[in-house]
């Protein structure tokens, strides 16, 4: 008999209370289902229509169990909170309140002072290890750290972007409470916290979901990384919104980023899911809601989403800064310095315009806010996925970075950073996993072979230099050493950003609510102007230049410089923009003293 009519279970082990915890799978494809104990107690689970197996049994918190379909096949829970250890170990059972909050007056921020800092818990040793940081960060002036995905994956190296057991935070990292711990302590600190989560696709190993619940997937619609998730049905639907509820209750995350959303193959999920979280969350906390999709999809960002990584803004500067043009660059090849002009009075690139394959993308970007856009010069997608994971200053002009750096850092958009940039560190992020057999055999193999396209590894003997994302020295090479004295272009490089924090604090975000962009336009290669009218009706114009020759640069009057990279660089060439140089002023609604004691 069912033990009551309902149209969708929550997934996985919820407790009813201190001893008992109900436990539901979605299997309709299994005949018969039952919860085994690592104590060696085998409980079977009750049909109740519509593939749902349920029962509801005396299990406290701690516990560990499997499922077991059909009497062949054990699988841990697609919805385990906890794994005790690797993927073929047992799921845990979890109380959701045993953690004591310290910080529980804690709200978040407003999306308009974030400065986000994104991190990879394994590369940085831990979740333990990670609150060593907080206190530096958040003096340096971050406001939130960004954590790379954390849902359960096999082994203890990898990305997180091969996840398959979403609700479960990865065992080698940490537990649960030693996370929650992490998140209470950075809103000591005044940190928000937000979670790279993947919702597009399950890792390549580990998935047993398409052994019991084929209807998970589609048929007749695939991604990169094979069957399409199918979020028609509504068992998928809740399974992922159930899952962002929880690191948003549960956790306390102050926000997620979702990953690749292009991929997800459902075009009203996302509004959906948004709805469902602006629901549910206590209206008085600040959420935020961010997402990287390749459609440039304006109106996600309209009401549902905070804003999007603008991976156009990125691409054109990178292309201005290195040269390079291979792979998604050559879309940014013939006219970057007009498409950087483009993303900063308007926010994307292509808003329609036609790709290098013939395709239009994109939907039209210049009514939306600048903090709709969150900018960066680097991630972990851009320095990973590089065949030797360099950073950009190793890559461009070090003046060049510098002044770019002026811009993140200054502009209206949203400023993201990947750990290590504040002092230019010189370890890779390489790509790594902790795959075994035939599958790490063809992650090696398809790694260099992606390359293969590129210049400067057509020749099979250059691909045998790339680092095999199996081996441990990989991941090893990608820690970065952030705590030390550091070199002297380390600390002049930690010193810039610090500066430009503190004037983002006090000059930028007091007046973002409201800021409209006034256009930008091409000084002459590798050199834009860009104006904003900021909130409290000043005006905001950056000046970059990141090529190696100087151009005209008209005076302005009634401004006051807000910063000059390199220092006093404006005065030695008036009418000029000098090369590898930026300047940032502000033009008053009122008058505004200068702030270093020089007009324009």
């Amino acid at each position: 008999m069912p033990l009551r009519t309902q149209e969708n279970w929550p997934h996985g082990a919820i407790m009813q209370d201190a001893e008992h915890t109900q436990f539901a799978l979605w299997a309709p494809d299994a005949f018969y289902v039952s919860v085994e104990l690592a104590n060696g107690q085998s409980l079977p689970m009750l049909p109740q229509g519509d593939g749902w197996f349920v029962i509801k049994t005396r299990c406290p918190a701690g516990t560990r169990y499997r499922y077991n379909i059909d009497g062949e096949l054990d699988v841990p829970d697609p919805a385990s909170r906890a794994q005790d250890g690797d993927l073929d170990h047992h799921s845990v059972v979890v109380d959701p309140l045993a953690y004591q909050w310290r910080h529980t007056t804690w709200h978040g921020r407003p999306w308009s002072e974030a400065v986000i800092y994104e991190l990879h818990v394994g590369a940085l040793g831990g979740f333990a290890e990670v609150e060593q940081h907080l206190a530096r960060l958040a003096e340096l002036g971050i406001t939130a750290i960004e954590l790379m995905p954390l849902a359960q994956f096999p082994g203890s190296r990898n990305w997180g972007y091969d996840g398959v057991l979403p609700y479960a935070p990865q065992a080698s990292y940490g537990t649960p409470e030693q996370l929650k711990h992490l998140i209470d302590s950075a809103h000591g600190h005044g940190l928000a916290v937000i979670l790279d989560v993947v919702y597009n696709h399950f890792g390549p190993d580990g998935n047993y979901l398409n052994r019991y619940a084929k209807g998970f997937f589609r048929e007749d619609k695939h991604t990169p990384w094979g069957a399409a998730i199918d979020f028609r049905r509504r068992e998928v639907r809740d399974f992922f919104i159930e899952n962002a509820l929880m690191w948003l209750l549960e956790y306390r995350f102050d926000g997620l980023r979702l990953d690749a959303v292009h991929a997800i193959e459902s075009p009203d999920f996302l509004p959906e899911l948004a709805q469902r979280i602006r629901q549910q969350i206590d209206p008085t906390r600040h959420v935020w809601l961010t997402v990287e999709n390749e459609l440039n999809q304006s109106s996600l960002l309209e009401e549902d989403y905070d804003a999007q990584w603008n991976d156009d803004g990125h691409n054109a500067l990178h292309v201005l800064l290195t040269g390079e043009t291979d792979a998604y660059y050559a879309d940014y090849a013939l006219q970057p310095t007009e498409q950087l002009a483009r993303c900063l009075s308007q926010g994307f690139v292509f808003q329609g315009h036609i790709t290098r394959h013939g395709e239009p993308r994109g939907e039209p970007s210049e009514h939306l806010p600048s903090t709709a856009f969150i900018l960066f010069l680097q991630n972990h997608d851009q320095i990973g996925n590089r065949a030797l994971g360099e950073r950009l200053h190793q890559l461009a002009e070090p003046r060049a970075v510098q002044a770019a750096t002026v811009l993140l850092l200054l502009s209206p958009m949203i400023p993201l950073m990947f750990m290590g940039d504040e002092f230019a560190a010189e370890q890779p992020f390489l790509f790594f996993t902790s795959h075994h057999g035939e599958l790490a055999e063809l992650v090696r193999e398809g790694r260099r072979n992606e390359f293969a396209g590129f210049s400067a590894f057509t020749d099979p003997h250059q691909r045998e230099k790339i680092p095999d994302p199996n081996a441990e020295q990989t991941f090893h090479a990608s820690q970065p050493r952030l705590i030390g004295s550091g070199t002297a272009k380390q600390q002049e490089t930690l010193t810039l950003y610090r500066q430009l924090l503190q004037l983002r604090h006090q000059h930028i975000i007091p007046h973002l609510s409201g800021t409209q962009a006034l256009g930008a336009h091409m000084l002459g290669h590798g050199a834009v102007s860009a104006r904003w009218r900021l909130g409290d009706g000043s005006e905001l114009r950056i000046d970059l230049n990141l090529s190696d020759t100087p151009v005209v640069n008209p005076a302005q009057t009634n401004a006051v410089w807000l910063f000059q990279q390199p220092p006093a660089v404006a005065l030695s060439e008036p009418g000029q923009l000098p090369a590898y140089c930026a300047l940032v002023s502000l033009t008053a609604a009122t008058p505004l003293q200068p702030l270093d004691g020089e007009r324009l």
